[in-house]
């Protein structure tokens, strides 16, 4: 029997503390569109999905959900019962989010909500006309409780791949794809969002993000410089609710049935193969900002 395979990050649902400035981040800077609002939830697409991006208002700020595309060789009910098996508590919901009309949700050991599903909505809303335009959302890195527990968890219920690590059993990055990193998991005593993260086209597009930014009034926290693990060129800035958000470019490629990744004349070993990094950025560039504690 096929084993339960994740392939992509398709959204992240967020709690907002003040949702209105929220869409207007994400419409006027990012350059998202609004497909659907619905009992005040807004639902915004990169350019194809119903949603990438959803803003749901809250008295707090965080992660409600997020939401990973399976590849479909398993129905939803053998996901469900290969969880089960695997002691993973888990149920089926229908109709319950736009745009996804049957999606499995679960939660992480780290206590992250997932939400796992085979289909989505296909709005082709295209992209936007002005703002960054990024063209995908990338990753998640977040600081998890239980971190060993979780990374397995990812590993072994949804076939993830692990590649870097920056510190002795500190940052984890697992990919599900040939992207280096899908998500980051961070070790920590509490779960919470590290960062979220959109990929951009060139070193030019992230000049021009950076530039929208200011126009915003969105000052560029750390960066451009580029990263050791996974070698992507970033920068990290403040959304309206302080969640911290990357845009890169760059980003190492894996080839899985090597085990290394795509040669690049930046490497620093040829072939480049997962490892551990001691420090974040391969420039040596120094930062007001410490990435490891924001």
């Amino acid at each position: 029997m096929a084993k339960i395979k994740a392939f992509r990050l398709a959204y992240v649902d967020f709690y907002a503390k003040d949702a209105a400035k929220m869409v207007d981040y994400y419409t006027k800077t990012m350059g998202y569109r609004v497909t659907e609002e619905r009992e005040g939830v807004t639902y915004l697409s990169n350019a194809l999905d119903h949603h990438n991006i959803v803003i749901t208002p809250s008295t707090e700020k965080g992660i409600r959900r997020y939401g990973y595309q399976l590849d479909g060789k398993l129905s939803l009910e053998e996901v469900l019962a290969e969880l089960h098996i695997q002691g993973i508590s888990a149920s089926i919901k229908e109709g319950e989010k736009p745009g996804v009309a049957k999606l499995i949700e679960l939660q992480d050991p780290a206590g992250n909500t997932l939400e796992l599903f085979t289909e989505i909505e296909q709005s082709k809303v295209g992209y936007g006309s002005s703002g960054i335009l990024p063209h995908k959302l990338g990753h998640i890195a977040f600081y998890a409780k239980n971190f060993q527990e979780t990374i397995e968890f990812y590993q072994q219920a949804l076939g993830f791949e692990f590649t870097d690590q920056i510190g002795v059993g500190f940052a984890n990055f697992l990919t599900c794809n040939t992207d280096h990193h899908v998500i980051n998991i961070v070790a920590s005593d509490e779960t919470r969002l590290h960062h979220i993260a959109f990929q951009l086209k060139d070193a030019s597009h992230q000049y021009a993000s950076s530039d929208v930014l200011a126009k915003h009034g969105y000052p560029v926290l750390w960066g451009p410089s580029r990263h050791t693990a996974g070698h992507n060129i970033a920068t990290y800035h403040h959304d309206p609710d302080e969640n911290v958000v990357e845009l890169y470019t760059d980003m190492d490629v894996l080839i899985p049935e090597l085990g290394i990744f795509e040669p690049r004349p930046w490497h620093e070993e040829l072939p480049m193969k997962p490892k551990v990094w001691e420090a974040l950025s391969a420039w040596g560039t120094e930062f007001n900002v410490d990435l490891a504690k924001i």
